[in-house]
């Protein structure tokens, strides 16, 4: 993410070159990268390549969607198989770049926020956290969901089949990350359902830090629940700080308490700081040793 600034937009080896002069020892391909700059990346050589988002490189299909906008879960079964073929790439590009991880979103219950959620949003924001509204609409929200879900939970199983295969034949783990938003695919319950089937050096959990703490905020899921019960397969995490329900922020720059990170974290889980590019550099190098101290890294 931190890539994205106007001074790296022609040339990419000089984000990898920022990154190792902050105190970086290696970089995640962010689904946003196009072809040229993931190939400028593996080239350059000033930092190797430890992990990628899928679905990356980024690639603009032919009906003029981006290819994260094709869904893992989707109903629609020709748009699923695309989904499948763009997050199998990212498992070639990761081979070759000899990663040895790829951060997997598996799609969502419908294709936008549900109505409640968005109204809890608001509230949040002007300050209402608690109330009979508040709880109303999270009921409300997670009524909704357990209506709707049974069918793109079933796409969003053969769609993880389906990638497994693929990451076991390229010798590449896939993380199944946590996610922003709670029609989104999984919650935790259905995380340790999707990861059952498999070894966890094949199919991993992926903690999202900021995308843990926002939930939380909103009274929609336990923050602590993910690494109390997904802790030992966790195999990567992207750790981000929060402000308000706005994250990745720099590790120092938000109120994240980063206590049960450091707790339930495993010491071989790959550490990924996914911060926004509008982080400033002295911002960016104070994260690591911030993390540091309070024993997440």
């Amino acid at each position: 993410m931190w890539s994205q600034q106007e001074r790296f937009s022609a040339d990419l080896r000089e984000f990898a070159r920022a990154a190792r002069s902050l105190g970086y020892d290696a970089l995640e391909v962010n689904y946003v990268v196009p072809r040229e700059g993931v190939e400028a990346l593996m080239e350059d050589g000033a930092l190797p390549i430890a992990s990628f988002h899928a679905p990356s490189p980024r690639v603009k299909h032919g009906d003029g969607r981006w290819s994260e906008s094709f869904d893992l879960a989707s109903t629609d079964e020709a748009e699923r198989r695309q989904a499948v073929a763009y997050n199998a790439a990212t498992l070639e590009w990761a081979a070759r770049a000899g990663a040895c991880c790829v951060v997997l979103h598996l799609g969502a219950v419908g294709s936008q926020m549900m109505e409640p959620e968005r109204r809890l949003r608001r509230l949040f924001d002007s300050g209402v956290r608690q109330g009979e509204e508040v709880e109303s609409l999270r009921e409300e929200l997670r009524r909704q969901r357990r209506e709707q879900q049974s069918p793109y939970l079933e796409a969003a199983r053969r769609s993880l089949a389906d990638l497994a295969a693929e990451a076991s034949r390229r010798g590449v783990a896939l993380g199944l990350e946590n996610r922003y938003h709670y029609h989104e695919i999984p919650q935790a319950e259905e995380a340790l359902e999707l990861l059952a089937p498999y070894p966890p050096e094949l199919v991993g959990f992926w903690h999202d830090v900021g995308h843990a703490e926002v939930l939380h905020r909103l009274g929609l899921a336990d923050r602590e629940r993910w690494l109390r019960e997904l802790g030992p397969r966790a195999i990567g995490c992207h750790l981000h700080d929060v402000v308000g329900l706005g994250d990745h922020r720099a590790p120092g720059r938000g109120d994240v308490q980063w206590e049960y990170i450091a707790r339930g974290l495993p010491s071989t889980a790959l550490r990924v700081f996914e911060i926004d590019q509008r982080q400033p550099d002295d911002a960016v190098a104070a994260a690591i040793g911030y993390l540091r101290e309070r024993g997440a890294i």
